[in-house]
């Protein structure tokens, strides 16, 4: 893994990224604790003891659907944005100027432009972000603290892909990206959002070792629920994420599955609706890269404007972070249990 440019960050990725070359793929593989069963062997040869094993590794428990909300309000809506902006052109370790290009558009133009939009009506929203990206451009600290409203989530060190580290290499990263994170902006995160939405074999361990109160990235439910690992309650709080509410699949003009960003703001509607109409939580995660566009932003104004329709009272504006704390509290759920 190179890096032929001389980034702003070369003192953060230093240390880790030695530590990750040295390791060769045979102490790679020696040190990854996979699922016990390889999924190269097709599942109709597994046995049921396999299968329950693998499914039951990480799942959900318990749903956390409150009975009310606060002020009497029939929905939650949770405004999310993953920060990556430079990390996805450099974790695979050759980024071209012109990507990384691209992906400064998020610091520089999208992420203003959003917060500018959030805080015109006084919305507060959780911002993921790659530790690496906050130490690019360290501004971005002070666009999303200035409101007072936002959180700050955990989004990995430089966006690494989390399902091929083992368990010491990801352990590291998340550890470092927290203390950067705590650094720069005064304040331990308590959240936490797989790059790529995705676990690895070890990740819940290592979350549950850390002592976060709740998670983002997985998909069993529209409410949030508790997180079960190998069949036993972990306490942790899942705020589940949906593709169906992420702007990246659909927004990008070279591939083959774009959409006019206001066809998307209807899909984002209809889904807000069946939440109204379901009492439930409505999650959307969106990226200042992608929908810090001019055109694009237009799908989170006509959103914004369909859910304040509904009136004063009817909607919770959270963070994730308040949202979880509060279903955590009206289910009685406790404290996060220590693996």
């Amino acid at each position: 893994m190179r890096c032929r440019l001389a980034l702003p960050c070369a003192p953060l990725l230093a240390p880790v990224l030695a530590t990750l070359l040295a390791l060769s793929p045979a102490a790679l593989a020696a040190q990854a604790q996979p699922v016990p069963v390889t999924s190269a062997k097709p599942g109709w040869k597994w046995s049921m003891d396999s299968v329950t094993t693998v499914v039951n590794e990480v799942r959900a428990g318990r749903s956390l659907q409150p009975t009310t909300w606060p002020g009497g309000a029939r929905v939650a809506v949770l405004l999310s944005f993953d920060v990556d902006n430079e990390t996805i052109a450099v974790r695979y370790g050759e980024p071209t100027v012109g990507s990384l290009a691209e992906m400064q558009y998020g610091a520089r133009v999208g992420l203003p432009r959003i917060v500018k939009l959030l805080d015109a009506h006084r919305i507060p929203a959780s911002f993921f972000v790659p530790s690496v990206s906050l130490a690019i451009t360290p501004s971005m600290v002070g666009v999303i603290k200035a409101s007072g409203r936002h959180e700050f989530g955990v989004h990995g060190w430089i966006h690494e892909l989390n399902m091929t580290l083992p368990d010491s290499a990801e352990r590291a990263l998340l550890t470092k990206a927290v203390a950067e994170l705590t650094a720069m902006t005064g304040k331990k995160p308590t959240g936490y959002r797989a790059p790529s939405w995705n676990f690895s074999p070890n990740t819940l361990t290592i979350l549950r070792d850390m002592g976060f109160r709740y998670e983002s990235s997985l998909m069993a439910d529209d409410a949030p629920y508790e997180l079960l690992q190998r069949g036993k309650p972990t306490g942790l709080v899942e705020v589940p994420v949906q593709w169906i509410l992420d702007d990246a699949p659909l927004f990008d003009p070279r591939g083959e599955r774009y959409m006019n960003p206001r066809d998307i703001a209807r899909v984002w509607m209809d889904e807000f609706d069946k939440a109204y109409e379901e009492r439930t939580t409505f999650v959307l995660t969106l990226h200042p890269h992608v929908s810090g566009h001019r055109s694009r932003i237009v799908a989170l104004e006509q959103l914004i404007a369909h859910i304040e329709s509904k009136g004063a009272g009817a909607v919770w504006w959270a963070t994730h972070a308040d949202a979880a704390e509060y279903v955590r509290k009206a289910a009685a759920l406790g404290e996060p249990k220590p693996r």
